[in-house]
């Protein structure tokens, strides 16, 4: 408040707009960040946030409609490695006075660990060259003992997470065995638990599987039970089995698109009727409403009548449309045949 005050005087007596920088701006909350909106928006502080985090997740959307996204993206590799050199031979500012030796691959190695943070990285090479005695050689061994294993930049919360999901997804999507267990060790890796992966390939069985291969959403609940059964690290085992069958197994989203498609039209209105037929006929005077009189039941025809189930409003309408992939099209025959329909 004392910032807002003061940049209220600086606009009013000289004229001058006031800058506010506000690092880590995510950590606001939303009362926090709303709080600014009204001074962003009448020019009395020019507003500067810096953020790790996704915007979009983490910024109201008020504030961020109001400000300009500038994204910084992480170093590539070569400018890293131009820039571990240039530290390593520095006299000024660097450690060229220690005469240390370096090769392009150790470097890289350094580059891979910082994941495109240069802070991480120079602090990687300080660390690991103290090991050094006077024009020591830097070799991948004083960069494991400095640095340990890998970090994994995997964070639950982060649109990172959300990009490894997603690329998962869409591997198992796409059939494409080697993607979707690249996807899932990081997931692993990451510390993911083991029952959002499960959901995620459960949801994958029954929207991008389907019809063309139903064994796919009974493996995938397997996997699901499994995995909550013995734990890890063994359940990674059951839950790449299910990952590869539906990599493996034909596709399908008739199922998917089917009940979207319903669901689109059903929200149009709120008065649907039901035929006459088909209302629930159990109790006494229902038949005197007209309530089940002259439903068909199709088991005293052999299993399928001719008969129509959609409201008189919806007549023709269709929401099924069979995809021609595995037991899908057999499936999809039979019930043409049965019933004299053509799917286009």
């Amino acid at each position: 408040r004392d910032v807002v005050s003061h940049a209220k005087e600086e606009l009013s007596y000289y004229r001058r707009r006031t800058i506010v920088f506000i690092d880590e701006i995510h950590r606001f909350n939303k009362g926090q960040q709303d709080l600014l909106l009204p001074y962003v928006e009448d020019g009395t502080i020019i507003l500067i946030g810096a953020t790790t985090e996704n915007p979009y997740f983490e910024i109201n959307r008020p504030l961020l409609s109001r400000v300009r996204l500038i994204r910084l993206q992480a170093l590539p590799e070569s400018a890293e490695i131009e820039i571990l050199r240039r530290a390593l031979t520095d006299k000024v500012k660097g450690l060229g006075n220690y005469g240390y030796q370096a090769s392009d691959d150790v470097l890289r190695t350094i580059s891979s660990y910082a994941s495109g943070d240069i802070r991480m990285a120079l602090n990687l090479l300080e660390q690991a060259s103290s090991l050094l005695p006077m024009k020591g050689t830097l070799t991948d061994r004083e960069i494991k003992e400095v640095a340990g294993d890998h970090a994994s930049v995997y964070d639950k919360n982060s649109d990172y997470h959300y990009d490894i999901v997603s690329a998962f997804i869409k591997s198992m999507r796409g059939s494409d065995p080697d993607g979707a267990l690249h996807y899932l060790a990081r997931m692993f890796d990451g510390g993911e638990k083991t029952s959002f992966i499960s959901r995620r390939i459960m949801i994958c069985a029954a929207e991008d599987v389907g019809l063309a291969d139903p064994r796919a959403l009974q493996v995938a609940v397997a996997a699901a039970q499994a995995s909550e059964m013995v734990g890890l690290p063994e359940a990674r085992i059951p839950l790449a089995e299910a990952v590869l069958y539906i990599c493996l197994a034909p596709k399908s989203n008739s199922a998917v698109m089917g009940i979207d498609n319903a669901l689109a039209e059903v929200k149009t209105r709120s008065d649907w009727s039901i035929p006459d037929y088909l209302k629930d006929a159990h109790y006494s005077g229902a038949h005197e409403m007209g309530h089940g009189n002259g439903y068909l039941y199709p088991h005293d025809f052999g299993g399928w009548v001719d008969q129509q189930y959609i409201p008189d409003e919806l007549k023709g309408h269709v929401y099924y449309k069979p995809v021609r992939n595995g037991e899908e099209a057999s499936l999809s025959r039979r019930w043409e045949e049965r019933t004299n329909k053509k799917q286009e």
